[in-house]
C-alpha cells in the first residue's frame, strides 16, 4: 500500500480516496441491483468491491505517507462513512439474488458489531483492531467476489430450493448465514477475552456502607 500511495497524483487526496470507497459500495449496490436482470452483472459488484478496497485501505496510508494526518477529523470521516459503507454493501447483497434481505442483514449486524467492538477497543484499550481471527475487510471483500463468482457459473446452485416459514432458501442463503455466524462468534470470543483482561484491570472495589 505504500508502494501505492507513493505513486498517487498529488489531486489524489485521503478525503478523495475516502469517497471513492463509498462510491465503489454504491457501484456494488447497483450491481446486485441488475443481476436479477442478467447475473453476468454481478462482475459489476464485484468490480465495485475493487474500487471499495482501493479508496477505503488506501485513504490513511496516504495521509501517513504525505504526513498530511488529521488523526480528530480522519478518524471521524472515515469510520462514519465506513458504517455506510457496510450498509450499501449489505443492502446490495440482500437485493441480489444471490442472497434473501434477512441473511445479508445478519452480515451486516455482525460486521457492525465487530466494528463498533475496533472503535470501542481504539478508546479503552488504545488497540486499533483491523482483523479478528485472521478476517478483516480485504478478506471480507474476497469472500464477496468469491461468492459472486460462484453464483454466475454455478446455475445448479442458484435456485432457492429449501422452504422455511414460507421463504425460499439456496446454497449462497447458507453460505451467507455462515458467514455471519462466524462474524457474531468472533464478537464474542473477543468480548469474553477482552472483558476478563480489563476486569484485572478495573477490578471491583468493595462497598463500603456510610
Amino acid at each position: 500500500m505504500v508502494w501505492i500511495a507513493k505513486r498517487q497524483p498529488a489531486w489524489v487526496t485521503s478525503d478523495f480516496l475516502t469517497f471513492i470507497g463509498v462510491l465503489g459500495a454504491v457501484i456494488f449496490l447497483i450491481g446486485g441491483l441488475l443481476a436479477n436482470i442478467d447475473v453476468r452483472y454481478l462482475w459489476l459488484s464485484s468490480a465495485g468491491l475493487v474500487v471499495n478496497w482501493y479508496g477505503d485501505s488506501l485513504d490513511g496510508t496516504l495521509a501517513r505517507v504525505r504526513q498530511t494526518q488529521r488523526p480528530i477529523y480522519g478518524f471521524f470521516i472515515d469510520h462514519t462513512l465506513d458504517a455506510l459503507t457496510t450498509c450499501l454493501i449489505c443492502i446490495g447483497i440482500g437485493l441480489s439474488p444471490v442472497m434473501q434481505m434477512e441473511v445479508a442483514l445478519l452480515i451486516m449486524g455482525g460486521y457492525l458489531c465487530l466494528s463498533i467492538y475496533t472503535y470501542v477497543s481504539t478508546i479503552i484499550i488504545d488497540e486499533f483492531r483491523l482483523t479478528y481471527g485472521k478476517m478483516g475487510p480485504t478478506e471480507v471483500r474476497l469472500i464477496l467476489i468469491a461468492v459472486n463468482t460462484l453464483f454466475i457459473y454455478t446455475p445448479m446452485w442458484t435456485e432457492k430450493q429449501y422452504d422455511f416459514w414460507g421463504r425460499g432458501y439456496g446454497v449462497f442463503d447458507f453460505i451467507g448465514l455462515t458467514v455471519a455466524a462466524i462474524l457474531f462468534l468472533l464478537y464474542v470470543i473477543q468480548l469474553f477475552k477482552d472483558s476478563r483482561t480489563l476486569s484485572k484491570k478495573d477490578p471491583l472495589r468493595p462497598y463500603q456502607r456510610k
